[in-house]
């Protein structure tokens, strides 16, 4: 009995690598990344630059950038970079090249912060981490915070 019990297991350690593979992206499917952003201009700062060089090295990859709390800050029309530069021209360059930005509905909720407020953009989601979430079981993102 024991053996058979140990032969079922060892059966079933040598098929999970082959059910991994079969839910490997082929080798040529673009890469998909979601930046995660929360903490203010300073880090939305560093992921623009992130993301240039990103799609600079990758251009096929899709990037879905997810903010909540602070995070949202630099998608508020008219924010500005700690060099007092406006945001909009980098959103909207890094928009046509296929970056999708995201914006937690709670934190326009809590901070009082209409939709309407937010550049052309950004799509409102009703949760920033519960989107992170599903993005990365859901769709195999793969996680990055700058």
């Amino acid at each position: 009995m024991l053996r058979r019990r140990l032969a079922v297991f060892a059966v079933g350690l040598t098929a999970l690598p082959l059910a991994a593979l079969a839910q490997a992206p082929a080798a040529d499917a673009p890469i998909k990344v979601v930046y995660h952003l929360s903490e203010g201009i300073p880090q939305a700062s560093r992921a623009i630059g992130n993301i240039r060089n990103h799609l600079a090295a990758d251009p096929k990859a899709r990037i879905v950038v997810v903010t909540h709390g602070l995070g949202i800050d630099f998608l508020l029309q008219g924010a500005t970079n700690q060099m007092d530069q406006p945001f909009a021209g980098s959103i909207a360059d890094l928009a046509n090249k296929g970056v999708e930005f995201r914006v937690c509905n709670n934190t326009l909720v809590s901070r009082k912060i209409d939709a309407s407020k937010l550049a052309m953009e950004a799509t409102v989601v009703p949760s920033g981490v519960a989107e992170v979430a599903r993005l990365q079981a859901r769709e195999g993102f793969v996680y990055l915070r700058p």
